[in-house]
This record gives C-alpha cells, sequence and structure tokens, in this order.
C-alpha cells in the first residue's frame, strides 16, 4: 500500500516545493512595497474613521515590522495564485481522464477570477458598508484607534475567506464535468447550503449580522449560479419508466 502511496507523496512533495518557492519569490517582492500596499489596504478604514482621525497606531515593539511581514505574505499569496491553482491541477490531474487534463487552463484562469472577484467584492463593497457600520457603531461614547496588527489581520482574513467563497461556480464546473453532481443534486441540497452559508459568513465576518449577510446574499446568489452551471454542463437525466 505504501508503495502504491509513494508515486503520490512524490507529486504533492513536487507541487508543495513550486508553491513555496513561489510564495517566496512574490512575499520578497511584495514586501519591497509593503507601504504603498499597506496604504491600499487601509484605504477601506481610513474611509470610515471620521474626519482628523484617519490614521491607524500600533501598541507594540516590533508591531510596524511584523504588520508589514503581514502585508508582504498576504499580497505575496494573491501574485502567487495562478501557479498555486496550477499545481493543485497538476496533483489532481493524474487521476482525471484525458479529455479533462486539458481544463488545466481554464481551471487556473477561473480559478483566479473568481478568487479576485470575491477580493474585489469585499474590498469596493463589504468593507465600506460594514466598516462606516461597525466604526460608527457607539462612536458618541468610544474613540475609535485601530490598532493596524489586528486591522491587517482582519483585512487578510476577511479577503481570503470571500476568495474562496467565490470559488463555488468553479468547483461545481468542474464537480460537474466530472460527473459528480448535477443540477438536481445542487436543488436538493439548497436548504443545507443555506444553512451551512450563513454558518460560513458567521464564522468570516465579525460578529454582526449586517456583515454575514453581505457575505451571504452573494454566496446565495452564486450558488444559484453553481445550479445553472451544472445544468449546462451535466443536467439531470430523469429514469425512463419501464414501458408496459
Amino acid at each position: 500500500m505504501l508503495e502504491d502511496l509513494k508515486p503520490h507523496l512524490h507529486d504533492l512533495r513536487r507541487c508543495l516545493i513550486v508553491i513555496t518557492i513561489t510564495l517566496i519569490v512574490t512575499f520578497l517582492a511584495s514586501f519591497y512595497f509593503w507601504e504603498v500596499i499597506l496604504n491600499w489596504m487601509i484605504a477601506p478604514l481610513s474611509a470610515a474613521l471620521p474626519k482628523g482621525r484617519e490614521s491607524v497606531i500600533f501598541t507594540q515593539v516590533g508591531e510596524a515590522f511584523f504588520t508589514a511581514i503581514k502585508v508582504a505574505f498576504f499580497s505575496g499569496f494573491i501574485f502567487a495564485l495562478p501557479i498555486i491553482f496550477w499545481q493543485v491541477w497538476l496533483f489532481v490531474a493524474p487521476g482525471l481522464y484525458d479529455n479533462e487534463k486539458k481544463l488545466v487552463l481554464p481551471f487556473v484562469f477561473f480559478g483566479t477570477f473568481f478568487f479576485l472577484c470575491g477580493c474585489a467584492f469585499a474590498y469596493y463593497i463589504a468593507f465600506p458598508i460594514g466598516f462606516g457600520y461597525l466604526i460608527n457603531f457607539g462612536s458618541q461614547l468610544f474613540t475609535a484607534l485601530p490598532n493596524i496588527g489586528d486591522y491587517v489581520s482582519f483585512f487578510a482574513k476577511l479577503m481570503v475567506g470571500f476568495g474562496i467563497s467565490f470559488e463555488l461556480p468553479v468547483a461545481t464546473f468542474f464537480l460537474a464535468k466530472i460527473g459528480l453532481v448535477t443540477d438536481k443534486t445542487l436543488k436538493n441540497y439548497f436548504k443545507y447550503a443555506i444553512v451551512f452559508i450563513f454558518i460560513l459568513a458567521a464564522l468570516l465576518t465579525p460578529p454582526d449580522v449586517l456583515s454575514q449577510f453581505l457575505m451571504a446574499i452573494p454566496l446565495t446568489l452564486l450558488y444559484g449560479l453553481s445550479i445553472l452551471i451544472a445544468k449546462i454542463i451535466n443536467p439531470h437525466k430523469p429514469a425512463k419508466e419501464n414501458q408496459d
């Protein structure tokens, strides 16, 4: 049994090495521009802060440096996405048919595209609305002094969460392509999917109802899109009734 696993472990090792080297390269490149990237990351928060108090603070020795590390690692991960998707495909490709192996370019392109769509939705829609609500809530009693280290971690978590969530249509396409799901399968599990979506939104977003809905609503729409994709790629074929 171990002999059978050796080729797969070898492929996994090779993929992990390529991904690691890519992340190191993109991390180093991102670290050089960390201030520019950080200004971009802070922009939604600064827009939500009261006028004249748009700055953020740090409270621990070395926090500024470690924040730069976080910024570089996050942006390095985003830049490395095409290579990561490519290596994931190479790892699963040996178990696919020849016609399915040809889908590597669509997988890499649409995987990266939908992940970035999720990040864009978070940055341009969810963050302005969510931060505006959270920052201004209780502003009559409290003064907002956001900590830069906590904010960067929070920002990266939400961006990655939205990005992964938006991969649902891509996953559905390939599962339907290899015959694992049909449109009927997704329709039958719709009510369970809604519960899972709201649980996922509660785990990935701040503990307020508005932020949860900002993630849950697009995910529900994406699930509907996934049903349509499955209907096109692998529609359910009703079993023919036995004729008398």
